[in-house]
């Protein structure tokens, strides 16, 4: 209670302090349960403060909305303003080549990952090991190694997709 108090009063000092002046207008609201809060939006059981230095926005004048688009929208969205950077052809197929390369290092430790997961999970049967005396620990080791081999074949699937795109 006092803690809800302090913040409170220290809401309270913020919004009445010269430092801190309050662009929109600010109300007190008390729900039914006598809680209290600040906020600046009027809803049922709130109350409009009357800050000092607070002097409401003066109402605008509305532009008219123009119903037609302008004639010179500007450049489209998918294209490159004049100044973006150009890559020549021939560098681009540089960067793909190092980028292919990477990609296919990047399958082959997987590959070889997933063969080695698959000899050791045996065909869903591993090797027990001396930690394992309880059925349901050799279990839940057998459930992480199939999630892991799914892991690992998702991964080679989205490396292998990868390598397809490139150009």
């Amino acid at each position: 209670m006092l803690l809800r108090r302090g913040a409170v009063a220290l809401t309270a000092g913020l919004a009445l302090s010269n430092g801190a002046l309050a662009q929109s207008p600010v109300y007190k609201c008390v729900d039914a349960e006598g809680r209290v809060e600040f906020t600046d939006s009027n809803r049922r059981g709130c109350k409009l403060l009357d800050l000092p230095g607070y002097t409401p926005p003066a109402p605008r004048a509305s532009a008219p909305i123009p119903s037609v688009r302008p004639s010179n929208p500007g450049p489209a969205a998918g294209v490159a303003p004049a100044a973006f950077p150009r890559v020549d052809s021939a560098q681009q197929r540089a960067r793909d080549d190092d980028r292919r390369e990477i990609l296919n290092d990047e399958l082959r430790f997987e590959e070889k990952k997933l063969a080695d997961l698959k000899r050791d999970f045996n065909n869903g049967e591993p090797e027990r090991q001396g930690n394992e005396r309880n059925y349901a620990k050799y279990q839940e080791r057998v459930a992480s190694m199939r999630e892991e081999i799914g892991r690992t074949e998702r991964n080679v699937e989205a490396l292998r997709r990868e390598i397809a795109n490139i150009r």
